[in-house]
């Protein structure tokens, strides 16, 4: 089966996906670009930070949804909002810092209109100068519609969007069972690292749940870490490292089953001889099984899960997405810690974090690498498809009525891609 792209647009663009196979032309042409803009990014949810990133009332942190900057800020009443970073005035952005805390508000350089943290309209210079009074419940900025789950944030530019615990559907046990890493204290944001690859943003989206590229890419990687964590990690020939297709073009990835669920603890497996000083620290101070609970929740969970369109919970890291351009994709990766737990704890997850996901890093380099690879070679044949077939002559359905295959296979991906056929037509 081929797929015929030439004059396919509107309408037509759901033919670029078929079950086995997607067109190239979806990774490099700027009119389909645009389109996810409006039919994906500005319509769906989209998360855009953590809770424990706004610790305080004034704590503000400046994002964006698709090319639409916003901050997203902690106001007085303890309410997370995400306003368009805008002036409802000449349009200059309000904040150009990355994050950091204001005592009331945001105003603006140009004409210094003032705005609370809600984004209500505080002051005007010289209002007497307008012909007419001047409403200020009118002229508020721009707010997105605001959901939160497990202290993730999300937005939407739809009002009319169906709830957030709709949405996500069947991955809140997963997101439950990746919040569990915290081993009894709460999970906080330690810091992030922030980069742009020059490539398509779901060439991104489909690695989070790709367990086959995982030890041919990251071999080096391998090659690296102790043999204990490169056993935890041969899932290749495991039958129970699954990947379910979820709802909504969600999916998750199955790498390490015996840490899905991290309450779960037989008492069998050894800790990793790499922590032995940490555990030297921390005995004197902690029950042993408390003890063991935090060094078994060093790495994070036990899988992969992809949020569509723009969040991967990525076994110890928040990673987020967006698309600044067709063959542009920034991304954030969150690095997670204890908040209020040993200070020995949290260093040990930076310097995992960073090991693999750090700008010197094992894992980020070489991905970014490959995805930009995959934009190039995509555009030598526009015509000719992307195969996503891996896996789908063994695929079956759960008991929970999910699709299930083994994790090297492509069950993530053609999920995410009918979720996209979806909201890309006419009828989304």
């Amino acid at each position: 089966m081929s797929i015929d792209v030439a004059g396919r647009t509107g309408s037509d663009w759901g033919s670029l996906v078929a079950a086995d196979r997607v067109s190239a032309r979806v990774y490099l042409d700027p009119e389909i670009y645009e389109a996810e803009l409006e039919r994906i990014f500005y319509k769906t949810w989209n998360c855009v930070g953590h809770e424990s990133e706004f610790p305080e009332r004034g704590s503000f942190k400046t994002r964006a949804v698709g090319r639409r900057p916003v901050i997203v800020c902690r106001d007085r009443n303890d309410q997370i909002n995400v306003l368009l970073n805008r002036c409802r005035h000449r349009g200059a952005l309000l904040c150009e810092k990355p994050d950091g805390a204001v005592a009331g508000g945001f105003t603006c350089p140009y004409h210094s209109w003032s705005y609370a943290l809600d984004g209500r309209l505080r002051g005007i210079p010289y209002p007497d100068g307008y012909p007419r009074d001047i409403d200020k419940a009118r002229l508020g900025l721009g707010r997105l519609r605001v959901e939160t789950y497990a202290g993730l944030i999300f937005a939407t530019f739809d009002e009319d969007a169906e709830p957030l615990a709709g949405f996500l559907g069947a991955a809140r046990r997963w997101i439950d069972l990746f919040m569990k890493q915290g081993a009894g204290y709460p999970i906080k944001v330690q810091g992030a690292f922030k980069f742009r690859y020059q490539a398509n943003w779901k060439i991104q989206l489909e690695n989070v749940t790709d367990g086959y590229h995982f030890p041919l890419v990251h071999r080096s990687w391998m090659a690296n870490v102790d043999a204990q964590t490169a056993e935890m990690l041969s899932f290749m020939k495991d039958p129970e490292a699954v990947t379910y297709g979820l709802e909504n073009g969600h999916s998750v990835g199955i790498f390490v089953p015996e840490h899905v669920d991290l309450d779960e603890d037989d008492g069998t497996e050894a800790l990793q001889d790499r922590f032995g000083d940490l555990v030297a620290d921390l005995q004197p101070g902690l029950p042993p099984e408390r003890l063991r609970r935090l060094v078994r929740s060093l790495h994070g969970a036990g899988f992969n899960l992809n949020i569509f369109p723009n969040l991967a919970l990525s076994m110890g890291f928040i990673r987020l997405l967006n698309p600044v351009a067709v063959d542009a994709t920034d991304n954030e990766h969150m690095v997670l810690g204890y908040e209020g737990g040993p200070e020995g704890a949290n260093r040990e997850r930076l310097r995992i974090h960073e090991h693999f996901q750090g700008p010197f890093g094992f894992g980020t380099p070489d991905d970014s690498e490959v995805w930009a690879r995959v934009q190039r070679g995509a555009a030598a044949d526009p015509n000719m498809p992307i195969l996503i077939d891996r896996g789908l002559n063994r695929e079956e359905m759960s008991d929970e009525g999910h699709l299930r295959s083994h994790v090297t296979d492509e069950t993530g991906m053609r999920e995410a891609y009918q979720m996209w056929k979806r909201l890309m037509t006419d009828a989304g």
